[in-house]
C-alpha cells in the first residue's frame, strides 16, 4: 500500500499579497491609515527618520500622521537638539532623533564610501585622513557653511576639485545642519558641525544591521531585500534577512518577489478605508521601497516628481491620486491648496479631500478654523494614459 507523504509547513507556498494589501499594511505602519497619538519624537523614532531634503516636509509628514500635531512641537525638538538634520539614508538629508543620528550615520558609511569614490578624480593628492581631521577642527570651532568648508580646504589643496573636497568632508564626517535651519517659522542658511559636537556626546557603534532591518519592517513592511536596500542605500543585505528568516514570516507579491515581515505586525484587510492624506515632496512612504506600486499606481509613476523636482502627493483610497501645492495670496502664509487630479475624483472624494486640506491649512497657517479663509482648487483632470 502506498504511503501518503505528509506535507510539511515549509512546503506550503507563501500567501500572495496584492498591491492594495501591501499598501494598507504600509500605511498602517506609517501612521497614515489613522492618526496616532504618540509624540513627535516617538514618531520620528518609529519611522526611522523623516526625509528632509527641504526644511518644511518633516512638519507636513507629521501633520499627516499625528493627532493634534502642531509645528511648534517638532521645532522645539530641533532647538533642544533632540532631533537633528543629517545626511544618512540614500545619501539624503533626514530628520533623526539624536540617538539615531549617532548610530545610523555609521551604519550607512558604506554608501558614503561609494559616493567618495565617485569624486576620487578630483581628490588626487589629497590625504583623506588629514582632510577629515582638518575639517573636524574647522567645523567644531564654529558651524561653517559648505562654501566656507570648500574655501578652507582649497587653501590646503588648491589643485583639487572644490566640490570633491566638500563632498569628502561630508562623507568622512557626520555633519549636521545646525539651527535655526529647519526650525518652523525661522530661516537660516546651511551651517554644519559634527553630530558629536552638536549633541555633546560621541558617536556610538553602528547598530547591528539585523536591528535596523527589524525597525525597517516595523515601519515599511512587508518588504523585500531589494526594498530595504533601496530605502537604506545599502548593499549585500540578503545574508542579514537569511539570518533573521527563522523569526520572520514571508509572503510573495504579485510579481513573485519574496517579502519578509514581522510575525505580529499589523496587516489590515485590503478593503480597510484609507482617508485622504496630503504628503509633502519626498515623503517616507513614497521612497521606502524599490517597488513603489503599493502606493503609486504604475500608470502614475513619475507623475509626482522628476529627479530632484517633486510635488506634494495626495493619497486617495491609499494610492497616489493627485499632486498638490500650497499657495498664498499676497505672499503670506498659504491659504490655498491647488489639487491636480491624476484621475477623476468622485464628489465624495472631493469633499473628503477638501476637509483634509482645510484642516491642514488651519494648522499650518494658524488662521481661523472655520474654513472661510481657505480655498481648495481642483485643476482639470488630465488623462495621462492618453
Amino acid at each position: 500500500m502506498a504511503v501518503k507523504k505528509k506535507t510539511s509547513a515549509a512546503a506550503v507556498p507563501p500567501a500572495v499579497l496584492s498591491p492594495q494589501a501591501l499598501g494598507r499594511a504600509t500605511l498602517e505602519r506609517q501612521l497614515l491609515l489613522r492618526r496616532a497619538t504618540m509624540s513627535a519624537e516617538d514618531a520620528v523614532r518609529h519611522l526611522v527618520g523623516l526625509q528632509a531634503q527641504n526644511t518644511r516636509p518633516p512638519y507636513y509628514q507629521l501633520l499627516a500622521r499625528l493627532e493634534g500635531f502642531e509645528p511648534a512641537e517638532l521645532a522645539s525638538l530641533m532647538e533642544s537638539r533632540e532631533v537633528v538634520r543629517i545626511v544618512t539614508l540614500r545619501s539624503t538629508i533626514h530628520t533623526h532623533t539624536a540617538d539615531d543620528a549617532l548610530t545610523l550615520r555609521p551604519l550607512v558609511q558604506e554608501a558614503r564610501d561609494r559616493e567618495l569614490r565617485i569624486f576620487s578624480k578630483g581628490l588626487v593628492g589629497v590625504e583623506l585622513d588629514r582632510l577629515r581631521d582638518l575639517s573636524r577642527a574647522y567645523v567644531e570651532e564654529t558651524p561653517r557653511t559648505p562654501k566656507e568648508i570648500r574655501e578652507r580646504l582649497l587653501v590646503e589643496w588648491p589643485d583639487a576639485d572644490p566640490q570633491a573636497l566638500s563632498t569628502a568632508a561630508r562623507c568622512l564626517l557626520p555633519l549636521v545642519q545646525v539651527t535655526p535651519r529647519g526650525v518652523w517659522g525661522k530661516s537660516g542658511q546651511v551651517a554644519l558641525t559634527t553630530a558629536e559636537h552638536w549633541l555633546g556626546r560621541p558617536s556610538e557603534p553602528a547598530p547591528a544591521p539585523d536591528a535596523t532591518v527589524l525597525r525597517y519592517l516595523a515601519a515599511f513592511g512587508p518588504a523585500s531585500v531589494k526594498d530595504m536596500q533601496s530605502w537604506a542605500g545599502l548593499t549585500r543585505m540578503r545574508e542579514v534577512f537569511e539570518r533573521l528568516r527563522p523569526n520572520l514570516v514571508t509572503f510573495r507579491d504579485e510579481n513573485g518577489a519574496e517579502l519578509f515581515d514581522l510575525p505580529d505586525a499589523p496587516r489590515p484587510d485590503e478593503d480597510t478605508p484609507a482617508p485622504p492624506r496630503f504628503l509633502p515632496e519626498f515623503d517616507n512612504v513614497l521612497l521606502g521601497h524599490a517597488d513603489r506600486s503599493r502606493v503609486i499606481p504604475p500608470r502614475f509613476k513619475g507623475r509626482n516628481g522628476v529627479g530632484n523636482q517633486a510635488y506634494g502627493s495626495l493619497l486617495v483610497d491609499g494610492f497616489l491620486a493627485a499632486i498638490w501645492r500650497p499657495e498664498s495670496d499676497g505672499g503670506g502664509a498659504p491659504t490655498t491648496v491647488t489639487v491636480q487630479e491624476l484621475r477623476p475624483f468622485t464628489a465624495a472624494e472631493r469633499d473628503a479631500v477638501t476637509d483634509e486640506a482645510v484642516a491642514m491649512l488651519a494648522v499650518m497657517t494658524k488662521a481661523a478654523t472655520d474654513g472661510n479663509g481657505y480655498d481648495v482648487r481642483f485643476a482639470s483632470f488630465i488623462d495621462f494614459d492618453g
